[in-house]
This record gives structure tokens, sequence and C-alpha cells, in this order.
């Protein structure tokens, strides 16, 4: 049976967030009232759901709930009514979200080839303003013996330090590295720059019997994998 409010009733019941959720569930709420039920408590003459509306906007309509994975607490704490408190629970529950969505791709799949692995990474990488570069070091039957950040960069570039990539490798007794990094733009279309620094790790791995099994770029919700191109 529908909610009165979905049944075209003309004594439409209103209810908060909260008593929504109560009577209905989290599936039956808005982006915006499920929002509103994490801040919880508004202020004078703005309640909760004013607040998440505006939470929302300032994150950009257009990217929904994923823009709070964008914006900063301190961006947050510039909206009337959002304190410090409120906006680290709002950035808690962006990183929940990546969390979750990382321990579900586990469960419901080894990690066994490009599309497995951009996939688990995926949410950490693809709302990221800026490059950021990660190594997954591998043994000789492709069980991940660690993964580390090995740089930030800026909007369109970032570099690798080949040197911090081998002595990690070593220090995990490693076989084999995956790497993995992020095009901002949305676009994982590799750069020369991406082509060029590949191919310098890979003539390198083979001096000191490493393997790099892969290089994938992730973009927005799309990724390309250097391996499943041919590119070496």
């Amino acid at each position: 049976m529908l909610p009165t409010e979905y049944a075209g009733s003309r004594e439409t019941e209103v209810l908060k967030p909260y008593e929504k959720f109560l009577r209905y569930g989290a599936e039956q709420l808005s982006d915006e009232e499920l929002l509103a039920v994490i801040i919880r408590t508004g202020k004078a003459g703005r309640d909760a759901l004013t607040l998440a509306h505006d939470v929302l906007h300032h994150c950009g309509n257009s990217h929904g709930l994923a823009g709070l994975h964008h914006v900063e607490v301190a961006q947050l704490m510039e909206i009337d009514g959002i304190g410090e408190v409120k906006a680290i629970k709002i950035k808690c529950i962006a990183e929940l979200s990546k969390r979750i969505s990382r321990q579900r791709i586990l469960h419901e799949s080894a990690l066994t080839g490009p599309a497995s692995i951009a996939a688990y990474f995926m949410e950490d990488l693809r709302h990221l303003e800026y490059e950021k570069c990660i190594a997954v070091y591998l043994d000789s039957k492709c069980h991940i013996l660690a993964e580390m950040t090995l740089s930030l960069g800026s909007i369109n570039s970032t570099q690798i330090p080949v040197r911090e990539l081998f002595k990690n490798a070593f220090r995990a007794n490693a076989a084999q590295i995956i790497l993995l990094h992020n095009h901002p733009s949305g676009d994982p279309t590799p750069s020369k720059d991406d082509l060029h620094m590949t191919e310098r790790i890979i003539n390198a791995c083979k001096l000191i019997g490493l393997t790099l099994a892969d290089h994938i770029i992730i973009g927005n919700n799309t990724y390309i994998s250097f391996r499943e191109k041919g590119f070496f």
C-alpha cells in the first residue's frame, strides 16, 4: 500500500523526514529528506529540511548526493545553520558511503581483473578534484599484499615517484605491481605523460625482477586498463 502522500489523497499527510522514515522506511525518503535526518536539527526559521536543501545546492545540484564528496568542511560551514559538528557528520556520511561501496565489491567479487580492481578503487578516486596515484602490491598469485598512496598532484597531472614505488615493493615482498590514478576531468584516456611514465616503469621493473601487472586510469564511473588496451 502506498504512503498517504503518494496515494493521491486530498488529505495529504505531511510528515517530517524522521517520522516519514519510521512509518515508511528509508527507501521512501528523498535525498534532501535523508540528509535532513542526518542533520537532525535546524535553527530559528530554518528547519533541517531547509538546511539539507541548501547543502545539496551548495554541493552542486547536478552532482546530487555525490557532491558531498567534493565539498570541504569549511565550505559546508559557510551555509547558514551548518556548524562544525553538522559539517563533520555530513562528511563522515560521504566517507561511509565510499567504504560501504568498497566492502560490497570486495565481498561480491574477487579482485581478479582490471574491472574488479577499478570498481574497488572507483569511489576513492572518481570524486577527487586532483590526481592521486595509488600502487597495489601483489604476490606471485595475485593476492594483494599492500596498497599505498604514492603521490597527490594537480587537477591535470601527478608524478609517480619511482624510487618510492620500488622501495615499497621490496618492503611488501611483492612480485607484481598495479598502478592506479584518476583523471578529475572524468575522461580516463591516457595522456602522453601517462604513456611515457608507464613505459619507464615497465623497463625499470624488468631490471629488478618485478612485473607491472597493469596501470589503470579511473574516470567518472569508467576506467581504462593499459593491459586490456594492449599498451604493454
